[in-house]
């Protein structure tokens, strides 16, 4: 039996035309490119999403969008955010593109900074009366940026990539009590070093786990099909 943290999709890029069945979910991944503090690689949000996009079933699994709303992390070197204006107008028109030939869409959302515009893209494609929905690459109880389970789950995932001799904690703050903060300065006005946790206690373990989850639940989600008033999965 396939356990979730083993691939079990079709990848879109790797197919030709005549072999596309339009029945079949469509899985886009939306990420960021972003710092993740000094141990983490800038691609962290992408692969996370692909990781979960990968391994649900009977999906084909498109190119990832790379490329997010990342401004509050432009304080620091590497980080390219495009915007949520620019973002909501690609996933927009890129819903409108994939459903003339899909009969259903659903975008996998790896970085936080995305979701009100997601939600937005996904709103109005379902407005316009495209089958498009989302879902977040979301942990109960995780920590808010670069800590124990993003780094957990880059140990399982590319732990070639993962420096854990730089693994510093940064602020374990709540999120709820760093946003004013977060919005007038950034993140590096509330870390400077980049990190919203604690990751020296990660694992891969830990991370595989947590990947199982997410695959789990996702896979759940996407069985009953139940799109929220703003088009996330429930």
């Amino acid at each position: 039996m396939t356990s979730p943290s083993e691939s079990r999709s079709t990848r879109l890029g790797d197919t030709g035309w005549q072999r596309i069945e339009p029945d079949r979910l469509v899985v886009v991944p939306v990420g960021a490119f972003e710092q993740h503090g000094p141990h983490l690689p800038l691609d962290t949000d992408t692969r996370i999403a692909e990781a979960v996009s990968t391994r649900l079933p009977d999906a084909v699994v498109a190119p990832a969008i790379a490329y997010g709303s990342s401004g509050e992390h432009e304080g620091f070197p590497g980080t390219v955010s495009i915007g949520s204006d620019a973002l909501r107008g690609v996933l927009v028109e890129y819903g409108r593109s994939a459903c003339r030939w899909a009969t259903r869409l659903l975008f996998v959302n790896g970085h936080g900074g995305n979701v009100a515009t997601v939600a937005e893209a996904t709103t109005l494609l379902r407005y316009e009366g495209r089958d498009v929905a989302w879902t977040p690459c979301a942990v109960p109880g995780a920590d808010a940026h670069a800590g124990r389970t993003e780094t957990s789950l880059l140990l399982c995932l590319s732990p070639r990539l993962v420096d854990m001799a730089r693994a510093e904690i940064g602020n374990t703050d709540s999120i709820s009590e760093l946003l004013p903060r977060l919005r007038e300065g950034g993140t590096r006005a509330v870390s400077p070093n980049g990190v919203l946790g604690d990751p020296t206690l990660s694992t891969a373990e830990e991370g595989r786990a947590l990947l199982d989850e997410m695959v789990r639940r996702t896979t759940a989600a996407v069985s009953r099909w139940a799109p929220s008033s703003n088009g996330m999965l429930t």
